[in-house]
């Protein structure tokens, strides 16, 4: 069965989304993942970062790897190297642990808003079909989360080959944006059946929208490679991070969600029995 002859565009759902970025009430209710996130991340830092750091340097001084190191670096005086070095290996981990709780967070408390939305100034004769609860959207996002951590740990000794590093990042925070932000766009409208085929059908152009995405949220990293000076301002630079995240994901849940309801919107319009038989055949 071939697809509709009518597809949704990703640049006209590309500009709209900029457009409603500036909405706003979009704007306000960006701050609400924001200061959420900040708030966790503080917390985890007043009560876990020095005990963690502390931890991380008597295990890194028992490396014998890293002995030799260390010991030229206390010759040269620098003999606080080794817990520069633990608290730098944490911001590693702790960065992209910030950048998959600002998409949940995101994704929780605003991609409702946006879709309602969006769906009421663009698609106001879109019918809710079926309204997936929001604990099954949660566990899919934590699921997908969990998935990319995963991946994340893994892959991080690749991390340190410049080729590698730029890429493997935005590919992998890409495509858990897709796969949140996806779902949850077709949440509040779709079918199981209907939310199924869509996904099936534009796979390729929502995971290439979601790794744009990923490049876009891998421009808030690069500000920890301007200079040293960087790590000494870490909570202020993590929280600029945190603010630039949550733009990015503010803005891929309104492009998935222009996207994904006006290929809903373009699938209902066709007859019942090639509906039908579309449905059924994804």
């Amino acid at each position: 069965m071939k697809n509709p002859s009518s597809t949704p565009n990703m640049a006209d759902a590309c500009w709209r989304a900029a457009i409603y970025c500036l909405y706003p009430r979009i704007i306000l209710l960006s701050f609400i993942p924001l200061f959420i996130c900040i708030g966790i991340m503080a917390a985890l830092g007043w009560f876990f970062w020095t005990d963690a750091v502390t931890t991380l340097t008597q295990a890194m001084s028992q490396w014998t790897w890293l002995a030799g190191m260390f010991e030229m670096f206390s010759q040269w005086g620098l003999s606080n190297a080794t817990q520069w070095l633990a608290g730098f290996v944490l911001l590693l981990v702790t960065v992209p642990l910030a950048v998959v709780v600002s998409l949940l967070l995101v994704a929780l408390f605003m991609t409702p808003t946006v879709i309602n939305l969006v769906a009421k100034k663009r698609f106001p004769t879109l019918v809710v079909s079926e309204q997936t609860p929001w604990w099954t959207s949660l566990a899919w996002s934590i699921s997908a989360s969990a998935l990319a951590v995963i991946a994340f740990l893994i892959s991080l000794p690749l991390w340190w080959i410049p080729l590698f590093g730029m890429l493997i990042g935005p590919l992998i925070w890409g495509w858990l944006t897709y796969r949140v932000m996806a779902f949850d766009a077709l949440s509040g409208h779709a079918t199981h059946q209907e939310r199924k085929a869509l996904l099936k059908t534009y796979r390729i152009p929502l995971l290439t929208m979601g790794v744009v995405c990923g490049f876009l949220g891998a421009a808030p990293s690069m500000i920890w490679a301007f200079s040293a000076m960087t790590f000494v301002f870490a909570p202020f630079m993590l929280a600029v991070s945190l603010w630039l995240y949550t733009l990015v994901f503010a803005f891929a849940s309104l492009w998935f969600t222009h996207y994904l309801l006006a290929a809903l919107q373009v699938l209902r319009e066709q007859p019942l029995t090639t509906q039908a038989q579309y449905v059924l055949t994804e």
